[in-house]
């Protein structure tokens, strides 16, 4: 049994900043465009499940980060920096002239929070679907993690190889009970490409990389501090991600950062969403866009 889309998407390349993007998108491109944007170990078209259960149409605009899906790797090393250049420079081709919806999971979630406070003219809603940041690192990490960092660039980095998408398909669903069959097979399909002895992920390895500058939570907070635009947060009661953060994973920890924000809670919904309760997140999602300019 597999997933059968709804609204059927579309493929193409844009190339930001001299790399090849693939672009999915969904909808009537005459309307106005929402961002969709993928966390780690994504790709734009697993969006499918939320689109589908929209009940109105936009244009929806997924794009694949670059190392993941079917953009251009471009390692041995991926920076922040580069994805928020690249999201600056996406929005400069879809949505030139004004500022754009953008909704992001995880990774996604957390650039496109970064960008909102650095560039607050451009985003005129944020949806934030658990991009919580990471937790606070201590200057004496820093050694370590550089010599970690110097340590990985010696060897090659791989991702491991499976005999079939129905297997990994299975292993997703181990990993993650709440994720329904049909939607299991549909993301192990679009995440595989053939290899020698089976199927690995379409993503860079050099993604494995540690990255070698440590996190700065307070800078983070001071980018969030500066977004304007009005601004849902979206967390998982069961995700494991939100409880790794332990008291910054709470929704107050978030209430007096950002200065127009609302935060839900999804009690059963785990880190991946998106995936696991669109029908559940659609709605609260166009409540949100419909009425909070």
């Amino acid at each position: 049994m597999n997933y059968l889309p709804l609204r059927a998407p579309h493929y193409s390349t844009l190339t930001l900043r001299g790399v090849a993007h693939r672009i999915t998108r969904w909808g009537d491109p005459q309307s106005l465009p929402v961002v969709l944007l993928h966390g780690w170990g994504d790709s734009g078209e697993t969006f499918q499940f939320l689109v589908d259960s929209f009940a109105t149409s936009r244009h929806w605009i997924a794009p694949d980060w670059r190392g993941f899906g079917g953009s251009d790797w471009t390692g041995p090393a991926y920076w922040f920096a580069d994805y928020l250049a690249d999201l600056d420079a996406l929005l400069d081709i879809v949505s030139p002239d004004q500022p754009a919806d953008l909704i992001g999971h995880s990774m996604g979630g957390n650039i496109a929070s970064l960008y909102a406070g650095i560039r607050p003219e451009r985003v005129s809603r944020l949806v934030n679907l658990e991009g919580i940041g990471l937790p606070r690192t201590r200057p004496e990490e820093a050694p370590a993690r550089y010599r970690r960092w110097l340590d990985e660039l010696r060897e090659p980095m791989a991702f491991n190889v499976y005999e079939s998408i129905e297997h990994f398909a299975r292993l997703l669903r181990r990993r993650n009970p709440r994720l329904p069959e049909d939607r299991a097979q549909f993301i192990a399909a679009l995440w595989l490409t053939p290899c020698e002895g089976g199927y690995t992920v379409r993503w860079d390895p050099a993604h494995k990389r540690v990255n070698p500058i440590l996190y700065s939570r307070e800078a983070t907070e001071s980018c969030w501090a500066a977004t304007t635009a009005p601004t849902l947060l979206v967390l998982g009661g069961q995700s494991d991600i939100r409880r790794a953060l332990a008291a910054e994973g709470e929704p107050g920890a978030y209430e007096g950062i950002y200065p127009r924000l609302q935060v839900h809670m999804l009690p059963q919904a785990g880190h991946m969403m998106h995936h696991e309760e669109p029908e559940t997140l659609a709605p609260l999602i166009e409540d949100f866009l419909g009425v909070a300019l």
